[in-house]
């Protein structure tokens, strides 16, 4: 294989898409030794695959370790791997779909339009203190702190609860194992995460047994057939997956505006009419995830390529979403009106993103008040990509308005 596929180079997460266009032209799979993975580019393989019932998030509903070729975790990583595996991302049928369809009842329509208002409360005031302030870091002091500040109101987690600072660090350090081959280092913060989170959550659920409120874990809760495992894990991960894509598509998809003065005027011209298109045009255009991985439990072919069971195979979020067989070609423009989009940011099948009507409804409003309140807004620096691959996005964005 090429080398242009390279995750742990700089130059490559900077830009991964010239590297992705070569992988597409070349075929639709291709093995990574450094990775043990087969990686799949095509957007119609990848949208396929992510709807296969061969293939899975976890084989262990239906293998051994030694079954699956596999070696088990070390048992020092055991609490990170009790919160993941309980976790909607990473079970399969039958408990997949039983619990999704009891944290589905928590987390209806209604829970997210309820949550509008305060969305755009907290949008509206992020922004204006960033622009009170003649700018500043748009990841710390607005990207980060909304979709933690939602998930923490969505929780009932008080205003005044110290523990809403750790929020975003929690989930930071248990978020670094999902990327390729994790340091032993990233393991251990992993780790100590997952315990000071889980038992933060234990002592809320606790107090929800005794005083039911009108948030998230109150109505989880309620839910009797969740184990207190399940209800733990769940929040984990309506926090990690609930703020990984809101926090890189804002900055992400700012320094992407940026750099398209042309599109960005056009925006600023007719926010109302362009915004929705917009949002999910950055969405696909610079994804936050850009790989997403699955077992084969059963053999399957590709392109004439046998990917037998034991596999693993990642698939190419960010070169799907750039694939001229699906785009055209324009696949590799930024085309804020672009009406037909079937990205697949937020996947697909019975993984598809449960927080992505609370996701798309925090973008829309964070670009809405930054448009409205920062209508000069200008990069002040360059921005340094962080050295993670699967979830990918900058330390900081610093501008100025």
């Amino acid at each position: 294989m090429d080398a242009a596929f390279d995750p742990w180079s700089p130059a490559f997460v900077a830009d991964p898409y010239p590297a992705y266009a070569e992988l597409r032209a070349r075929g639709r799979a291709h093995w990574y030794a450094p990775t043990r993975q087969w990686l799949i580019p095509h957007h119609e393989d990848v949208s396929a695959l992510l709807r296969d019932r061969r293939l899975g998030r976890t084989y262990t509903h239906r293998f051994t370790h030694e079954e699956f070729g596999r070696q088990a975790p070390p048992a020092a990583h055991e609490p990170f791997h009790t919160l993941n595996d309980h976790g909607l991302l990473d079970l399969e049928a039958p408990d997949h779909t039983r619990i999704r369809r009891l944290v589905s009842k928590a987390f209806t329509p209604r829970t997210v339009e309820r949550l509008e208002p305060t969305v755009r409360r907290l949008a509206a005031a992020l922004v204006g203190g960033l622009v009170d302030r003649g700018g500043g870091d748009l990841l710390a002091e607005v990207a980060e702190p909304l979709p933690v500040a939602v998930i923490a109101e969505m929780l009932g987690i008080p205003d005044d609860d110290e523990e809403r600072g750790r929020l975003r660090p929690w989930s930071a350090d248990i978020c670094g194992m999902f990327e390729l081959n994790p340091s032993e280092e990233t393991a251990r913060r992993a780790v100590r995460a997952s315990l000071e989170f889980s038992a933060y959550l234990r002592e809320l659920i606790a107090r929800r047994r005794k005083e039911p409120g009108d948030d998230l874990i109150s109505g989880l809760v309620a839910v009797e057939e969740l184990t207190e495992q399940e209800m733990v894990s769940t929040c984990v991960l309506l926090l990690n997956a609930g703020h990984e894509a809101t926090v890189n598509t804002t900055v992400n998809g700012w320094w992407t505006l940026l750099r398209h003065p042309e599109q960005l005027a056009a925006l600023r011209a007719e926010p109302e009419e362009m915004l929705s298109t917009a949002v999910e045009e950055l969405l696909r255009y610079d994804t936050p995830l850009q790989m997403f991985e699955r077992w084969v439990l059963d053999d399957i072919e590709i392109g004439g390529q046998v990917i037998p069971r034991g596999s693993e195979v990642a698939l190419l979020f960010g070169s799907a979403n750039r694939d001229p067989a699906r785009f055209g070609a324009t696949a590799d423009a930024l085309d804020l009106r672009r009406a037909d989009n079937p990205h697949i940011t937020f996947g697909a099948g019975i993984h598809y993103c449960l927080g992505a009507p609370l996701a798309r409804l925090e973008l829309t409003a964070v670009f809405a008040e930054l448009l409205r309140r920062a209508p000069r807004l200008r990069a002040a620096a360059e921005p340094r990509w962080k050295p993670g691959y699967v979830i990918r996005g900058f330390h900081e964005l610093l501008v100025e308005v």
